[in-house]
């Protein structure tokens, strides 16, 4: 019989099933626990804390981008999402303070070196975003109206499924009979 440390490696190390465990792992340490601790670090309004989420959300952020435009090439790369799941725990750990370091050393000289053309591009595209939304806005109300609609829909359904209602004839089954106690006797 296997220890559960060799089952664990194992696990990890399948390619069948490693590739789904680790893009969950990813997913939850590079975002889910990121976003809770961003919440913790508002609610207790902890400039330390809210600072590190920054810092965090930055270099999270630029690395998103970067395995966005690089994705055909990473998917060739043996072990990758191993690789990004050791690098997104890097990032999060305050003994490691990787996110700070990145930040530090690469993302702050960088932006600090294009920021002024940076500041161009946002301008535009905050420009483009504003006219596009002035200039659709019916069709966007409409939209908005459709997928409001389409929620609650939705979850009534949920609700109705979890807790069913006491369902009224459909005219195919037929109706149950009420027997009055004239009729029992």
């Amino acid at each position: 019989m296997a220890s559960p440390e060799v089952l664990g490696l194992r696990l990890l190390l399948s390619p069948v099933t490693s590739d789904l465990l680790l893009r969950t792992a990813c997913c939850s340490i590079g975002l889910a626990l990121p976003v809770y601790s961003t919440f913790k670090a508002i609610e207790n309004n902890d400039p330390y804390e809210q600072q590190r989420c920054l810092l965090y959300w930055a270099a999270y952020g630029s690395f998103s981008a970067a395995e966005m435009f690089a994705e055909k090439l990473l998917s060739w790369i043996p072990l990758y999402y191993h690789m990004k799941f050791a690098f997104l725990v890097w990032l999060q750990l305050p003994t490691l303070d990787g996110a700070r370091q990145l930040y530090s050393s690469h993302l702050r000289p960088f932006l600090l070196k294009h920021q002024a053309r940076m500041d161009l591009i946002v301008e535009f595209v905050y420009g483009a975003m504003s006219k596009i939304i002035s200039a659709y806005q019916p069709e966007l109300e409409f939209a908005r109206t459709l997928a409001v609609k389409f929620l609650m829909t939705a979850t009534q359904m949920v609700r109705n499924l979890i807790h069913p209602v006491g369902r009224e004839s459909n005219g195919i089954e037929p109706q149950k009979r009420q027997v009055s106690e004239s009729e029992e006797d």
